[in-house]
């Protein structure tokens, strides 16, 4: 099979720093014009973001601190996929559960994206799951602190357009989410598409 012509080819690689969540690797590459050189991005696991609907269909924020902003982030529940985690599925009901304590009668894909594909090698999955209800208890992580507050999905748009809400996975997954609503004529989020 021929190789694209603006492929780069790798000549070595090593990881460059290590530390609870990601990777930086540093490549060795050779341009298509020959030049050689250095390349280094974010190596992370897969990850998953859910846009969660209650049976009357508010959707399930969290609000946390991010220290890389300095600020208290609006939005979505997010996390890695884990080894043990069956499938994307499991790993979305997870970090449902974990990080809000609300489980969801269904799961249906959004989205696959490469949020960052320039510098990392991220893959988030988007989810929407139905059927809310705060049925678990959290079991944050030793560095998270979440609140979990309920939305509309109108007043969580209006969020991310006056730039209240910031996080790029959600803004992402909202967009995507409302794109595919108008275009389907759905109802606003909580009946199937």
């Amino acid at each position: 099979m021929p190789t694209d012509p603006l492929a780069w080819e790798t000549g070595g690689r090593r990881v460059a720093y290590t530390c609870p969540g990601f990777d930086v690797v540093n490549e060795s590459v050779r341009l298509p014009d020959g030049t050689e050189s250095e390349f280094d991005y974010l190596s992370e696991p897969a990850s998953v973001c859910i846009l969660p609907f209650t049976p009357d269909g508010t959707v399930v924020c969290i609000e946390e601190w991010r220290q890389a902003v300095s600020r208290i982030s609006r939005g979505l529940p997010v996390g890695g996929v884990e080894p043990d985690d069956e499938d994307l599925e499991a790993s979305a009901r997870r970090e449902l559960a974990e990080e809000t304590g609300y489980e969801a009668d269904e799961l249906e894909p959004l989205v696959t994206v490469e949020p960052a594909n320039g510098i990392a090698d991220a893959v988030l999955h988007f989810f929407v799951a139905r059927g809310c209800r705060p049925t678990a208890e959290q079991q944050l992580d030793h560095n998270e602190s979440i609140r979990v507050t309920e939305r509309s999905l109108a007043d969580l748009t209006d969020a991310v357009a006056d730039g209240e809400i910031r996080d790029g996975r959600t803004v992402l997954a909202l967009s995507y989410y409302r794109l595919f609503e108008e275009s389907s004529g759905s109802d606003g989020g909580y009946s199937s598409h």
